[in-house]
């Protein structure tokens, strides 16, 4: 990336290289001037800072973009699977969207078998270590982060003027990954959430239009199979022939130890990633002798002009209506966002991003890895900017999207396989439609939402389920009037909960193998999986292969009620009617690196219990692994770290609130002062209430 990076510099225009020019020097004449004055973090790990560069912020422009647009892991996943499993199998684990047909035509699992891939054995744990001890944790893929965000036209307003909703989902983070700040200059008044590192507002407003974004989830990486020259190592196979590995000498300092030096091999697609995956070396051949294969990723955001991004950003916080900033997103390239705008008068939408162009004979779409020497599976182009989805002042008088599919089936080109399910944004329709006029207390208030309608689905096994556990007859009673809020202080989601977490392990850990399903259960669900089983009542999934006996789904789901049962007995005791949601379901805003440091987390983390799970419109993904330092179950990881309201009629009014507080010093008051707020889905002013609180006068040297 820090390649990437040093490319998209060299190429960068004048207007964003003075930009992160005067950003870095600013950010380094502080340094400069407080060398002793590190943070706690600095000085317990005995670190001085280096010099910031503008190579570093569009570094991490490219890092955010590897947060927001990663889909390889998934596509990995389809492959290890298919090592094992037939692509019916494969395509019941990881289902199409609603309505939509299985994306690749061929068969996978056959073409695998052909190219002689792996060694027959169940996949393994792609995480863990290498040799010289460097974890390797693969952190795309991760359901749970999306967003959402509306904008309600003036017509469907108290004020007559559009309001605009938006509110990130990524990892919960102390200190949260969002600054908020208002930026002044000549021209220019905007004010919102910034990311430390990059100089711009991200999401906010300035005295025209307001911006909030969600993730597209689009296609943007695809993995290739590397066919390598077993004469030649050093050589791999293309359409025209053998070329060489590009290879690029890399070195890691580690501190209070030698210097970790490799090399990082690429292809003509991009860089070679089973090369710093060991347990991929029983599919790829890469332990054995002779080599035979390697996974290369291509990836948008690492071609030359990504930063026009920047560029994009700029003209964002400039724009001075709807379409000054739809015509600004033509420049965007990554990571591909759900744009929602509004200025006094209309409301608009854009998809923001480059999307590759995959030619008609391409029977994989980017689902699964594909033979890297088979020009099929090239890249044929991008998707001209203009052809992404994108609406403007709709009759109904409101827009919205919470990472859903974005396009009708008439739509002609693909983006995406990777939509999440629809639940939240039909819930957040919902509600949009049940007003005739909107204001920003009952945006507000969809924000804080908890119906998790997802849970319908499910509802009706559970209602039904049977057990001999003497808590058995309270946990039904707990569950009577139970529609599906997640409320923290109800014992009702809990159950609900834990049965979800029982079962889904009692019918995926046996096929999947104990390892790679630990694994995937700490990032996806699987809940597509679990209601198409029980839909279908599919013994072929409920029968548990480590016994004798065919187990139907209904014994599954009785088994799965009773496990549930003593799970939560252990763990909040023999009283059903004080077990609490909250109690287990704690947003756990992790400190990197001290959280995994227990004497330090107590300082650093920042915990608080909330409602909610991955479905609700107050979103708070429900971590269904136990948590590898405390083994604690359904903490809250990932969930809206930012929550902003905009008045596009009177400024004064805008409101945010973000999950930790402004100062990312752990002594300081402003350290965690915004997170009580936070959790009760409170607000403050965005502009400020007009009275100063603390004036620094800066006088030029």
């Amino acid at each position: 990336m820090r390649r990437a990076a040093q490319d998209q510099w060299e190429q960068a225009g004048p207007g964003v290289r003075a930009m992160l020019n005067a950003y870095a020097a600013g950010i380094n004449a502080y340094l400069r001037g407080h060398l002793r004055a590190r943070p706690p973090e600095f000085l317990l790990l005995g670190l001085q800072p280096e010099a910031w560069s503008p190579v570093d912020s569009l570094a991490w422009s490219t890092m955010m973009a590897w947060d927001l647009g990663g889909n390889w892991s998934t596509e990995l996943l389809r492959m290890r699977l298919a090592l094992t499993m037939p692509v019916a199998r494969i395509q019941q684990l990881l289902p199409p969207y609603p309505g939509e047909k299985p994306l690749a035509t061929a068969d996978y699992a056959a073409l695998y078998r052909r190219l002689e891939l792996g060694d027959g054995q169940p996949p393994q744990r792609a995480d863990g270590a290498d040799a010289n001890g460097l974890p390797w944790q693969i952190e795309s893929g991760v359901e749970g982060v999306g967003s959402n965000n509306w904008a309600v036209a003036g017509t469907r307003s108290v004020t007559g003027s559009p309001l605009l909703a938006n509110d990130p989902h990524l990892k919960l983070s102390a200190p949260t990954l969002w600054y908020v700040a208002r930026l002044e200059a000549p021209g220019l008044k905007v004010a919102g959430a910034s990311i430390p590192g990059l100089p711009l507002i991200v999401l906010g407003q300035n005295e025209r239009v307001a911006w909030g974004y969600t993730n597209t989830a689009p296609d943007v990486q695809d993995l290739y199979i590397e066919r390598i020259d077993t004469g030649d190592p050093e050589r791999y196979e293309t359409p025209d022939g053998w070329a060489h590995f590009e290879n690029v000498p890399e070195t890691i300092r580690v501190k209070g130890a030698a210097d970790v030096s490799f090399i990082a091999r690429r292809t003509r697609h991009g860089p070679v990633l089973s090369d710093a995956l060991p347990a991929l070396h029983g599919v790829t051949g890469a332990g054995g002798p002779v080599p035979r294969y390697a996974l290369a990723l291509r990836w948008t955001a690492l071609e030359l002009d990504a930063s026009d991004t920047l560029a994009a950003g700029l003209a964002f916080n400039l724009a001075g209506s709807v379409d000054e900033f739809l015509s600004a997103s033509a420049q965007y390239m990554a990571p591909m966002q759900n744009m929602v705008v509004a200025d006094a008068q209309h409301i608009g939408f854009v998809s923001a991003g480059r999307v590759p162009l995959r030619r008609p004979d391409n029977d994989l779409r980017g689902l699964v890895p594909a033979p890297g020497w088979d020009a099929r599976y090239d890249w044929a182009g991008w998707l001209a900017p203009t052809a992404t989805p994108r609406d403007r002042d709709p009759a109904r008088g409101w827009i919205a999207s919470a990472n859903q599919r974005i396009h009708g089936p008439q739509y002609p080109h693909f983006i995406s396989s990777e939509w999440a399910p629809p639940y939240r944004q039909q819930r957040i329709e919902r509600l949009l439609a049940a007003r005739p006029l909107h204001s920003l207390d009952s945006l507000a208030s969809i924000q804080a939402d908890l119906l998790s309608t997802a849970t319908q689905r499910l509802l009706p096994f559970l209602r039904q389920a049977h057990s001999v556990h003497p808590l058995a007859p309270a946990a039904q009673h707990a569950l009577e009037g139970f529609e599906g809020t997640m409320a923290a202080e109800r014992a009702a989601p809990l159950i609900f909960m834990a049965w979800v977490r029982q079962l889904t392990w009692g019918l995926f850990a046996d096929d999947l193998g104990e390892a790679l399903f630990m694994e995937q259960m700490a990032r996806r669900s699987f809940r597509e999986a679990l209601e198409g089983v029980l839909d279908r009542n599919d013994t072929s999934w409920c029968d548990d292969l480590g016994s004798p006996a065919v187990e139907t789904c209904a014994e599954q789901v009785d088994a799965a009620f009773t496990r549930a049962l003593d799970e939560l007995q252990t763990a909040q005791g023999d009283d059903v009617s004080q077990w609490r949601w909250g109690q287990a379901h704690q947003a756990r805003l992790e400190h990197r690196p001290f959280s995994s440091v227990p004497w330090l987390a107590r300082w650093f983390e920042l915990r608080s219990p909330v409602g909610g799970d991955a479905f609700t419109v107050n979103a708070s993904r429900v971590s269904l692994r136990p948590d590898a330092g405390s083994g604690e179950l359904y903490l809250g990881d990932h969930g809206a770290g930012l929550r902003a309201l905009y008045d596009l009629g009177a400024r004064k009014r805008s409101r945010f609130i973000h999950s930790s507080g402004q100062s990312g010093i752990v002594f300081s008051a402003d350290y965690r002062n915004l997170n009580e707020r936070w959790s009760r889905v409170e607000y403050l002013p965005l502009w400020g209430d007009g009275r100063p609180g603390r004036i620094l006068e800066l006088e030029p040297r």
